[in-house]
């Protein structure tokens, strides 16, 4: 149910610009959305289509960029993605930290006629 209000977001940022540049149609919006963030693609196309209906954007393709969370191990530094639903290093051992790759949620460019 979350996906409801970010899309809702989505859909007046985009319109504000369509507004603003007189846009006439919205063709696709490139979205990268970090793993972390729970929200589920299809959740997101699914109201989108509803919200957008009667707009410039109806109709528009939602392409969607995964980004994978990163964790840094607290023993050597290494940098590494999760695996197996683990926080462990895949090169020592150790527990890593969560950094900041993973958490994002933003409207990387829209593409219009």
């Amino acid at each position: 149910m979350h996906e409801l209000s970010i899309t809702e977001s989505i859909v007046n940022m985009v319109s504000d610009e369509v507004k603003k540049r007189n846009i006439n149609k919205v063709t696709k919006i490139n979205i990268v959305l970090g793993e972390l963030t729970g929200f589920e693609e299809d959740s997101i196309k699914f109201y989108f289509d509803v919200l957008s209906e009667g707009t410039p954007l109806y109709g528009a393709i939602l392409n969607f960029k995964r980004v994978k969370a990163e964790f840094k191990c607290r023993n050597c530094g290494m940098i590494y993605n999760r695996e197996n639903f683990t926080f462990k290093c895949p090169y020592c051992g150790s527990s890593g930290v969560l950094i900041e790759k993973g958490k994002e949620l933003y409207i990387d460019s829209i593409d219009v006629e």
